[in-house]
């Protein structure tokens, strides 16, 4: 199984919480533990992060990811769980309830995309991704976590004091040629893109975003447009990481959710 982290009794409602790119299951430990009287909280260390490495290349894939997380809660007797997704583990999140939807009560997805629709854009990501990937073999770790944080996307993170040294800091605890096979496997760029699936998702899901974070706003919109199962809640005074940066409210947002699946 997945290196992973629980909190909560094994006989409540499952909740699976899963982290953004360079992240690991104890990103997850303040939330799960603000939600583990009434819920079973499952968070995986994904592929190339934390723990779970070392892999098979398959596994370094949306598919492969996939069936690593689903082999996760049979391992551990989850029939059914709401999952909750950011960045990277949205995506995941979406393709899981879109692949096995008999397993997803529901969804929660902070900051999260269908992928890219068009081809030559995905071709394009595609080598944005191998360049970062090739950065993270070169040695210059260091180098690559700060760049990496120095991106448009992260500018309100930036402005709170000592928030992208924290995250540097927890960030360090990976290898990054693992983070290399993840980016290449389980990027943007390589994922297939699920927005003509949208129409098809089954289960209630909860869009969240940033108010200051105008691209996955715009995302989250279009994602509402194209699924009547979808709902949007924008957090205000939040960018792309809303659970730092509006902890109360991205709370609120997910025990909203998980009511919403019929759990908790």
């Amino acid at each position: 199984m997945l290196n992973h982290t629980s909190h909560g009794h094994p006989e409540a409602p499952a909740v699976l919480l899963l982290h953004g790119f360079m992240g690991s299951a104890a990103d997850w430990d303040s939330t799960a533990g603000a939600l583990s009287e009434g819920s079973f909280c499952v968070a995986p260390d994904l592929p190339g992060h934390g723990g779970s490495t070392g892999l098979p290349d398959e596994a370094y894939t949306m598919e492969g990811a996939a069936q690593a997380v689903m082999g996760l809660m049979d391992g551990l007797g989850v029939r059914r769980a709401t999952v909750a997704g950011y960045s990277m583990g949205g995506r995941l999140a979406l393709y899981l309830a879109l692949r096995y939807p008999e397993r997803c009560a529901g969804l929660f997805l902070e900051s999260a995309s269908p992928g890219i629709e068009g081809t030559e854009e995905r071709a394009a990501r595609r080598e944005d991704d191998e360049a970062k990937a090739g950065h993270l073999e070169s040695g210059d770790f260091e180098g690559f976590l700060r760049g990496w944080y120095r991106q448009p996307l992260f500018v309100s993170l930036a402005r709170r004091e000592g928030m992208v040294e924290a995250l540097i800091s927890a960030r360090r605890c990976n290898d990054p040629r693992e983070l290399a096979r993840s980016l290449r496997g389980m990027g943007t760029g390589s994922q297939p893109s699920l927005w003509d699936e949208l129409e098809n998702l089954r289960v209630p899901t909860l869009a969240v975003t940033g108010e200051m974070d105008g691209k996955f706003v715009g995302i989250a919109q279009e994602m509402a447009e194209r699924s009547q199962r979808i709902s949007v809640e924008t957090i205000p005074s939040a960018g792309h990481s809303v659970r730092l940066e509006a902890p109360e409210a991205y709370l609120s947002s997910v025990r909203r959710s998980i009511s919403r699946a019929g759990g908790g």
